[in-house]
């Protein structure tokens, strides 16, 4: 099979199974760090612990903490009430405690306060004066502070993810916050979505739809929901892909010969040109910096990794290692390349350091897809399948730290946003 058939028939393999309703997102846990952080996070002081919960929650499925039960341990407020020694006792370095309060005009007033019980010192602590309906929002962003604290870089925790799902006779493109809840879905449809990718502002998606009967490029706003197709040229579009400051997208057609690399505006308009030849040039990606546009050809004889000038120019090869790697997605520092290797008859993630060359293969799956970073670049979200089955998964950079986020349907190409 050529990479172009691949590429489009990768919605086709979804038609076989009439699946159940949609369900919550549940997440496993298959691997974790080797030295995790011992963190307690105390009950808040509320009639409804939800934000504590979800607290607990996130750092638990990050594998980086370990969570310490405080058991009968008072809720403590203020700095002068925390009792550290009993919490070094349960084996707990640092402490998470809050308060949420009921606030005018059906508010929540939320507070929380992160404590280093080693050193005896408050690390940080923030109100929060929300909506009631953004406590868990809230929340994700308190687990993110806690993450930044204690592991000196940001959590992903506030993200979203958008993702394809088969349910039925249908397609659904829905977006989520990283633990499954508060889904939303931003297009239905009964032919296949494909390729959904964030706008660098996180507020609109680009995405591939088959209901025009052949694949058709489509930019949605997620507020207003209002969509454009914004690359419906002749023969196939696809593989759209946001220029940094959201300008421009990257697309791959095949308007005037075989698959090509091409930049449009975002709004739609004249496609420009950028690779030519007879090879097949598709699946483009920006560097973080714009200079670079990283695409897959089989100019060599077998689907490989390429880079070549943002506004075209001589491509150098990247990828040496197998006979086929595809789907580049660049690390949001530029520093590595995500992206599929085969081995055997399996497909696989795999990273490459960029200015070393090496490269290292990050799961045992038979058929691992769509890999992109999180925005702390140290997670990959990729899409696989278990049981026959498409589910979400994601994979630390060291391969180390594994999950399974499973929603009640056939999932294939997750996107983080920014």
């Amino acid at each position: 099979m050529t990479l172009l058939s691949r590429l489009l028939l990768l919605a086709s393999l979804w038609l076989a199974a009439a699946l159940p309703a949609h369900a919550g997102m549940t997440i496993e846990i298959v691997g974790a760090a080797a030295n995790r952080i011992p963190v307690a996070v105390a009950p808040f002081q509320a009639t409804d612990d939800e934000v504590a919960e979800v607290v607990r929650a996130d750092l638990r499925r990050s594998g980086l903490f370990d969570l310490v039960d405080g058991g009968a341990l008072a809720r403590p407020g203020e700095a002068q009430t925390v009792e550290y020694g009993q919490w070094r006792a349960r084996g707990a370095d640092a402490l998470v405690v809050g308060q949420v309060e009921r606030a005018a005009g059906g508010r929540l007033d939320i507070r929380f306060r992160l404590y280093d019980t080693v050193r005896r010192t408050q690390l940080a602590g923030f109100r929060y004066v929300v909506p009631a309906a953004m406590a868990r929002v809230t929340a994700h962003r308190i687990a993110d502070l806690v993450h930044d604290k204690l592991v000196g870089e940001p959590g992903n925790f506030s993200g979203r993810i958008a993702y394809v799902v088969k349910l039925g006779g249908r397609y659904e493109l829905q977006v989520a916050d990283a633990d499954g809840y508060n889904t939303h879905v931003v297009v239905r449809s009964p032919e296949p979505i494909i390729s959904p990718v964030w706008s660098p502002n996180g507020a609109s998606l680009a995405y591939v739809s088959f209901e025009q009967k052949k694949p058709v490029v489509y930019v949605q706003d997620l507020a207003s929901g209002r969509r454009k197709a914004v690359a419906n040229f002749r023969g196939s579009n696809y593989s759209p892909a946001w220029s940094p400051d959201g300008g421009k997208l990257a697309i791959s057609l095949s308007k005037d010969e075989t698959a090509q690399i091409y930049l449009i505006p975002a709004g739609g308009g004249a496609a420009r040109r950028l690779t030519r030849g007879g090879a097949l040039d598709t699946e483009p990606a920006f560097s973080p910096d714009g200079q670079w546009i990283y695409f897959t050809s089989d100019r060599g004889g077998s689907p490989q990794i390429y880079r070549m000038p943002a506004e075209g120019g001589e491509a150098r090869r990247l990828t040496y290692e197998g006979s086929y790697n595809v789907s580049p997605a660049p690390s949001p520092d530029g520093r590595r390349l995500a992206y599929i290797r085969r081995e055997g008859g399996s497909f696989r993630v795999a990273v490459l350091d960029l200015e070393s060359g090496q490269s290292q293969v990050l799961t045992d799956g038979h058929q691992d897809e769509s890999p992109t970073f999180t925005p702390n670049g140290r997670t990959i979200v990729y899409a696989t399948q278990v049981r026959g089955r498409g589910v979400l998964a994601t994979v630390s950079v060291d391969g180390r730290i594994r999950q399974r986020l499973t929603i009640a349907g056939d999932l294939r190409e997750p996107a983080w946003s920014p």
